[in-house]
């Protein structure tokens, strides 16, 4: 019996934003350490992660104000929404991410968090550099134009 999905592959939470903000030069996969109330909150789909970021301090990489909302049934041992949250990576990719940073001034941004196949959180990161207004406005340009050149193909022109 073939199984085509794996039921425990979920997408959480995606930043859409930051494609359009940054240059996305490469990404790559981390793990993240999670209270238990956090990860029932994540099943039900309740996080933001668009205003975060992560960086590198003390030799250890950080999530900064990603959001998980709080899980009513773990009231009393609960977890803070905004708290700044480990991510794990290898000290290869950990020594990359801080000489992006440090020496060449880019900026780890996270682009999707998600359950992979075996059902754990997993956060996909990218090292990015900033745009400036007019590639921001070259983005939208060429977005609003592959929008109308669909447009005019489905009309038959």
């Amino acid at each position: 019996m073939v199984q085509d999905k794996n039921p425990n592959r979920k997408l959480i939470s995606e930043n859409r934003r930051a494609r359009f903000d940054y240059h996305i030069e490469d990404d790559l996969e981390a793990g993240i350490v999670l209270m238990g109330s956090e990860v029932k909150s994540l099943r039900t789909g309740q996080s933001n992660i668009a205003e975060s970021y992560a960086s590198v301090e003390n030799g250890e990489l950080w999530l900064t104000n990603a959001y998980i909302a709080p899980y009513n049934p773990a009231k009393t041992w609960g977890h803070e929404e905004r708290r700044r949250r480990k991510l794990l990576v290898k000290n290869k990719e950990l020594a990359r991410l801080w000489s992006a940073t440090q020496r060449e001034g880019m900026t780890i941004v996270p682009l999707s968090m998600y359950f992979d196949d075996k059902g754990r959180v997993k956060l996909k990161i990218g090292i990015a550099k900033g745009k400036k207004l007019h590639d921001k406005r070259a983005t939208e340009a060429e977005r609003d134009w592959n929008r109308q050149k669909g447009r005019l193909l489905k009309q038959g022109y």
